[in-house]
């Protein structure tokens, strides 16, 4: 059973359509990324996926269940996360406490133990930050357990942000340009730590124009233009596709 399901998706706006007629699949413990010129859809097919926007038709299912237009917070319970384009960092908190609010969903929601500092509150303050600093460590931000996240460089800051959104226990991992605005070395850690997130079995969709990092980790692609599919398939059967070629990977690529 896939673990997304997209049937026929759209979205218009204005009359345009950003989305049209979109379909594919997304198995469980994969690496699938979403590629395409600027203004292909792909991040308007992510916000649709994960409720930002409700589509103008068509379905998505996850784990079997209808989603669309379903708002982000819901998608959360059921074990779907993201991180965007741009950086939505709390920079006034510590680094380990934005991670900490990733893990809300899963506390104890009740008022009356906070307030009363009740020992099970502590306790669990105790666990969900113990968490939260082992999670920094897997995605290469140790030595920033104890710092502002203001006073961190914009990869670490990048890195936690995947942190925080792991922090949610997702099935469904879905990250937006994780690779944007990095160096080479910033890019290849970034590599590391989507691989060893698949590693651990959760699913990861992203949407990237770091071909280099692209062809090297992805099980599946999909390429996308004008908010149709343009083409869809291994690493290599995109790369020799001669639409994709000329659409986004240039005459070299291949």
């Amino acid at each position: 059973m896939s673990l997304l399901r997209v049937d026929g998706l759209s979205k218009a706006f204005g009359g345009i359509n950003a989305v049209a007629d979109l379909s594919f699949t997304i198995n469980p413990g994969t690496i699938h990324s979403i590629i395409g010129p600027n203004g292909a859809g792909k991040t308007t097919l992510f916000n649709l996926i994960t409720g930002v926007y409700h589509p103008s038709g068509g379905r998505i299912r996850f784990q079997d269940a209808d989603v669309a237009g379903l708002p982000p917070y819901e998608l959360a319970r059921l074990g779907m996360s993201r991180t965007f384009q741009n950086l939505q960092i709390f920079f006034n908190m510590t680094a380990v406490e934005n991670v900490m609010v990733g893990a809300h969903l899963h506390l104890n929601p009740r008022v009356l133990p906070s307030l009363l500092h009740l020992p099970v509150v502590k306790r669990r303050d105790r666990e969900c930050r113990a968490k939260a600093r082992e999670l920094m460590e897997f995605v290469g931000c140790g030595a920033y357990l104890e710092a502002d996240s203001a006073s961190m460089p914009y990869g670490a800051l990048k890195r936690l942000e995947i942190a925080r959104a792991l922090a949610s226990r997702p099935k469904l991992l879905l990250l937006d340009e994780p690779a944007a605005g990095l160096n080479a070395t910033e890019s290849r850690e970034i590599d590391e730590v989507i691989k060893r997130i698949a590693g651990q079995g959760v699913t990861v969709v992203l949407v990237e124009h770091d071909m280099k990092m692209v062809m090297g980790i992805s099980d599946h692609i999909l390429a996308l233009d004008y908010g149709r599919k343009l083409a869809e398939g291994t690493p290599a059967e995109v790369r020799q596709n001669p639409d994709v070629i000329s659409a986004y990977l240039g005459a070299g690529s291949a």
